[in-house]
């Protein structure tokens, strides 16, 4: 099973298959990444660790006005890779003294004295240390003086689009097309939120929400709209449809999050469920009324129904 750990925690152990990156999504490019991880640490025997960084390493170094739109939490990718077979995330806190680093001094005081390799996994375009200035070629030259090996995963295409967490970013944020961020992934778009006390108006209508707050502030939310969705509640999935927006019908200028879960009637204020992307079902609209907003919700609902299915 795999587990997430602090660098500071972190046990060497000589037999290593590392790779390193922040993996934003754990997207199609970067699951034969961590696929060729498992297999290599398979057939060495050996455990394999993924280390990435937490805030992202962006965040830090270029902080724009909005910062950086994250595709996955650090709990989400955690539970990604652990489905993916990783033995163990290793979470390095990035700050500015982190990113003053060099790729060597990285390599050598990190990875080989205090995480152990014994074969350093790569992406083809991957760049890592201060002004990401260490390469492919760093690698493999301190795999020889240091004695471990080297291997390049090359890029990964899907038609004529390279995958990549920008171009799901936009796909979600801009388009809402949550099934063709799927393909990209490899996997559902997925969103981990507590659930919060909302204005309960659904319930008086006779469709429940939950009203979530993502686990985090700069999560990647897809376009506004109503969505067919899976949740998960503690260990049970269940079907739902999801709005986001400010709803229209009441002139609520707050954009919100909140999921009608399908054969669904507990109180989980507190808790933090799953919400996966299934497809996207139509814009948000304004309606005349009461009556023609439900007759809408229940047309959503057997829409949500057969695409679940």
């Amino acid at each position: 099973m795999g587990k997430l750990i602090e660098l500071k925690h972190i046990t060497r152990e000589s037999n290593t298959v590392v790779t390193v990156g922040t993996f934003d999504g754990v997207h199609h490019g970067h699951r034969k990444l961590m696929e060729t991880v498992v297999k290599k640490a398979k057939k060495r025997n050996a455990r394999s660790v993924v280390v990435t960084f937490d805030p992202h390493p962006r965040e830090i170094i270029n902080p724009g006005k909005d910062g950086i739109k994250l595709l996955t939490t650090l709990n989400e990718r955690c539970e990604i890779l652990e489905d993916l077979g990783i033995d163990i995330l290793l979470v390095i806190p990035f700050d500015r003294d982190f990113s003053l680093l060099s790729s060597e001094e990285f390599i050598r005081d990190i990875i080989h004295k205090k995480i152990g390799v014994s074969e350093f996994v790569i992406g083809y375009d991957h760049h890592f240390g201060r002004d990401r200035e260490g390469t492919i070629d760093t690698i493999e030259k301190l795999g020889k003086e240091l004695g471990f090996d080297s291997y390049v995963v090359s890029k990964q295409e899907m038609g004529d689009v390279t995958i990549s967490s920008t171009v799901i970013r936009k796909t979600l944020a801009e388009e809402g097309n949550v099934r063709q961020a799927a393909e990209y992934l490899g996997r559902e778009y997925l969103l981990n939120g507590i659930v919060m006390h909302g204005d309960e108006r659904g319930r008086t209508i006779g469709y429940p929400t939950a009203n979530l707050k993502p686990e985090r502030e700069n999560k990647v939310i897809p376009k506004n709209g109503v969505y067919a969705v899976k949740v998960r509640v503690e260990n049970e999935w269940y079907g739902g449809m999801m709005n986001i927006g400010v709803r229209p019908t009441f002139d609520d200028p707050a954009r919100t999050i909140e999921v009608n879960i399908f054969d669904f009637d507990e109180e989980i204020y507190g808790d933090t469920i799953q919400v996966r992307f299934v497809d996207r079902i139509r814009d948000e609209m304004k309606f005349k009324g009461i009556d023609q907003l439900k007759d809408q919700l229940e047309s959503d609902k057997q829409k949500s129904l057969e695409l679940l299915s």
